[in-house]
């Protein structure tokens, strides 16, 4: 079967991580790690990157059984431990992920713009569902709406998840709201993959409650 270019890209970035300096990774983030491996947290699962080949797996506390992380998992993880400035901190405020100072403003800047909307209908009229899947990801309740939480994304770089009901004039919201200094450890568009994998995982963990 032919490769996809999601999967092509996925083993190119691979390649690349593989020209990093993995000790730096790890003083930066204060990473486990062993001879093979380098290990990072993501939205509440453990994940590994094999040190020879690059492959990010995600695993379980027992490291076993293990499965090869999805594009949007592992481009999230190359481009944290690969991108982030070494002086990256964070500010404490938060904004709308096109709010964000630095970003160029064009049809292009968002390519993910829009594609909540199916997901804001399905967590509509579900919001205990899904405040219960927020907290599963160790979400701390902060923010406005009828579901607002903050989750860490990795142990050091949080997000508030914000949700709305529809009403009679409104569509339901889905919205994300990150700390005005992301840019300094995720690309623009690496949020989106952040955005599409943490969707994914919270309708999951809303489907599982059924």
């Amino acid at each position: 079967m032919k490769e996809s270019n999601y999967e092509i890209t996925k083993k190119r970035t691979a390649e690349l991580f593989l020209k990093y300096d993995q000790e730096s990774m790890i003083q930066k983030y204060d990473l486990k790690h062993d001879a093979d491996y380098l290990f990072l947290d993501f939205l509440g699962q453990t994940y590994r990157i094999n040190r020879a080949t690059g492959l990010v797996e995600r695993c379980s506390e027992a490291l076993c059984p293990v499965e090869e992380a999805g594009y949007n998992e592992a481009m999230s993880i190359y481009d944290i431990l690969c991108y982030a400035k070494d002086d990256a901190c964070l500010s404490g405020q938060y904004c709308p992920t096109n709010s964000l100072k630095g970003i160029i403003k064009t049809s292009c800047s968002h390519p993910a713009d829009g594609s909540f909307r199916e997901e804001s209908r399905y967590f509509d009229t579900r919001i205990e569902a899904l405040a219960e899947a927020c907290r599963a990801l160790g979400g701390v309740p902060e923010g406005k709406g009828d579901v607002a939480y903050r989750i860490q994304v990795f142990p050091f770089l949080p997000v508030i998840v914000q949700f709305w009901n529809s009403d009679e004039e409104f569509e339901p919201e889905l919205q994300f709201l990150w700390d005005t200094n992301v840019l300094q450890y995720l690309h623009f568009e690496t949020l989106w993959y952040v955005m599409g994998h943490m969707v994914k995982r919270l309708k999951e963990m809303v489907e599982n409650r059924k």
